[in-house]
């Protein structure tokens, strides 16, 4: 296996020169935005102007392993390694001028992610994990909420973006879990929820429809920091639970009952 924390330090830096481009025009009066499958589902041209520095820079020092982008889709490679990106994850976020987004970058070998970057330009949050060596907000080494009642705990979640079309909208769910919980905030981003499970500052999270280049690299920071994440409903695309495994087991039991009552 290549050199984790060597690379580690290069994404790093990449992560932190995308974000700073991000920052710079986030209040541009004319960004260019465009959707794509749907009407509400936006890219900017920060998007793919993000994307492409990302690729050009893994091709360029690693060029046989696979990419697997959010905009431009699978960039085949001879390797075990496969790099899964979000290039701005949070874009509705962005193109309204709100400040939380952020570059989400994985590294999988066979199949098991192995390094994670997730970073928020804007509140300067540069979240890392390694696979067996921890998860980390700047230099502090992260934990997991210890809250073992979800009316004390603070939940986030999300919604798919065709959320008027699509039964598996979350909405049951959030409907039922918001009673239980002292709060569930919706923050755009599900990189940011999840690093934001792994550093505490959430105690819990759960949302459907999710895809790989969503959650791969945070994912691995809430397991780094002594969390779970356990998978439900796989007719739902990715659908996970994170936080303590208390909080996850509660979460997950008021999921369960909710399908049981033929909700969502």
């Amino acid at each position: 296996m290549i050199d984790l924390a060597n690379v580690l330090e290069k994404v790093k830096e990449l992560a932190l020169a995308v974000g700073k481009m991000q920052q710079e025009n986030l209040d541009k009066t004319r960004l260019e935005v465009s959707t794509k499958s749907s009407s509400i589902d936006l890219v900017t041209e920060i998007d793919r102007k993000s994307e492409e520095i990302i690729i050009k820079f893994i091709q360029e020092r690693y060029p046989s392993h696979a990419i697997l982008a959010e905009e431009s889709g699978r960039h085949s490679g001879d390797s075990d390694y496969l790099w899964i990106i979000d290039p701005l994850d949070g874009t509705t976020n962005y193109a309204q001028g709100l400040p939380i987004f952020c570059v989400s970058i994985a590294l999988q070998y066979r199949e098991e992610t192995v390094l994670g970057v997730v970073y928020c330009p804007v509140v300067g949050q540069l979240f890392t994990a390694i696979r067996g060596q921890g998860a980390y907000l700047n230099s502090q080494r992260l934990q997991v909420s210890a809250k073992q009642e979800l009316i004390e705990s603070v939940l986030a979640t999300g919604f798919p973006y065709d959320i008027a079309e699509n039964p598996a909208n979350n909405i049951t769910y959030f409907n039922r879990i918001v009673l239980k919980a002292r709060a569930v905030r919706r923050i755009g981003s599900a990189a940011y929820d999840l690093a934001c499970v792994a550093a505490g500052k959430f105690d819990g999270y759960w949302e459907l429809k999710l895809s790989p280049w969503d959650v791969a690299a945070a994912m691995l920071m809430v397991e780094e920091a002594g969390g779970r994440i356990v998978h439900f409903r796989k007719d739902r695309g990715i659908a996970i639970i994170a936080g303590n495994e208390v909080i996850c087991e509660k979460i997950r039991r008021e999921i369960e009952q909710s399908d049981a009552g033929g909700d969502n």
